[in-house]
């Protein structure tokens, strides 16, 4: 029975010090020297200050910006709190949430369509893109409030578009966060 408890415990020992903490530093280490980048959270610099991350959305509210996708992350885009809302299709307050958003849209851009990712949040709350149909509803308002041609606006949606990955995994689509620094580099606010 003595021979079986120290066994076990050195057993436990061993696999805790290899997988507890050798191999996370392992890992940690392989990716800072491999994908530094991507290891420290793809990280956005302006000037010198970090403005925000490729792979975290922020909410856009100031006038002449792309918006993002609404967030339910805790208080929205709060990247401790990820989650979705987890509310149905007929519960209420979601409801009222996506009424009100789709006046706002209606609003902005009267005579087009409003693209579902404007009105819904992702599973996560952080979603950083937009699909190019809402960069696309957008393009007027932009124009107008920073005083540019649609088609000037157009060229920098585009130049921003990402297809699939591969060719045919995930759906075509525009980071918001540098649309947007673009968008202030090419033609800022007034």
């Amino acid at each position: 029975m003595k021979k079986n408890l120290v066994i076990a415990f050195w057993f436990t020992l061993v696999t805790t010090v290899m997988f507890g903490i050798l191999y996370p530093l392992a890992v940690t280490g392989l990716a800072q020297v491999l994908f530094p980048a991507r290891a420290n959270g793809q990280l956005v610099e302006k000037n010198g200050k970090i403005v925000g991350s490729r792979i975290i959305g922020q909410n856009f509210t100031e006038r002449g910006y792309f918006h993002s996708r609404p967030s339910n992350a805790g208080a929205g885009y709060d990247a401790t709190a990820s989650s979705g809302s987890n509310l149905g299709p007929t519960n209420k307050n979601l409801l009222d949430r996506v009424k009100g958003d789709v006046g706002k849209l209606q609003v902005e851009n009267p005579k087009a369509p409003i693209p579902v990712d404007l009105v819904t949040a992702s599973g996560s709350g952080l979603d950083p893109e937009i699909s190019p149909a809402a960069a696309e509803f957008q393009i007027p308002r932009i124009a107008r409030e920073r005083g540019m041609k649609e088609e000037d606006v157009r060229t920098l949606v585009e130049k921003h578009s990402k297809g699939r990955d591969l060719g045919f995994l995930g759906e075509p689509r525009v980071n918001v966060l540098e649309l947007n620094l673009d968008l202030d580099f090419v033609h800022p606010l007034r």
